[in-house]
């Protein structure tokens, strides 16, 4: 499974399944469960932990040092989920003590080629990130979330669940949970009512949404005034995601 030509560390825990390519780097303190297929030329440092069945393709840097000038060697992590795809020179670094001290992927996300996760950055389930998207230290991005080609995100920003961004997006502020952005910088154009209908959302809940977005952002008024127009429409769990979106906002939301 492992390629005579691969570099392992003795002190590196992998599943007796892994896979590993040539010319690849695994160092100690990293831990590989089953399934996980690693292909040629890939870095791959610790402590970081790996979970089942990923797949990471050649040229990738996964658990490097921050280039944060703040960080000073400390032995801070990377955690990956399950069921990621990591394709072709993909850079993930671990995070900072100034922080959370990690660096963390959940499960079934597609990280296309070039994407980079900054340190402390926390990555949801089923988010696809397009070539070369980008983002900066200690960026949340929620469930579902999908970030086309060369989007950048600032540190700190917080991308709401099933959230969408157009190509070439510049993201300095938070983005609620469903809405779509687009520009340089970028704007709120609408919500993701697309990728609702893919995910087997019911008319009525889009429905709700499609008049919690006008509420926010088509009437003029501040999030203070909007909460209770928002709390009078009808009650489900998508519609207080967005509110809890909202609430959870420390940068301003893009508008």
């Amino acid at each position: 499974m492992i390629h005579p030509q691969a570099i392992v560390d003795p002190k590196a825990q992998l599943a007796p399944d892994v896979k590993v390519g040539p010319w690849t780097y695994i160092g100690p303190d990293v831990v590989i469960d089953s399934g996980t297929v690693i292909e040629s030329h890939v870095v791959i440092k610790g402590p970081t932990r790996i979970g089942k069945n990923n797949r990471i393709f050649q040229f990738s840097s996964v658990g490097e040092d921050t280039p944060d000038l703040k960080y000073k060697g400390e032995p801070t992590r990377l955690v990956i989920g399950d069921n990621n795809t990591i394709r072709e020179c993909v850079t993930i670094h671990r995070g900072t003590i100034q922080d959370r001290s990690e660096t963390t992927i959940g499960n079934n996300n597609l990280l296309m080629a070039y994407v980079h996760v900054g340190h402390d950055s926390v990555l949801g389930n089923h988010c696809i990130l397009v070539n070369n998207t980008a983002l900066a230290g200690h960026v949340w991005v929620g469930d579902y979330a999908n970030l086309s080609g060369y989007t950048l995100v600032h540190q700190f920003v917080r991308i709401g669940a099933y959230s969408f961004s157009a190509m070439g997006s510049a993201i300095g502020k938070d983005v609620p949970a469903f809405v779509t952005v687009q520009g340089n910088p970028a704007e709120a154009r609408s919500m993701n009512f697309e990728g609702m209908k893919r995910r087997g959302f019911d008319e009525e809940t889009i429905k709700s949404l499609r008049a919690a977005y006008k509420i926010v952002y088509r009437q003029g008024l501040t999030l203070e005034q909007a909460y209770p127009e928002l709390d009078a429409l009808p009650e489900s769990p998508q519609l207080q995601l967005f509110i809890d979106s909202l609430k959870s906002s420390t940068r301003g939301i893009t508008r």
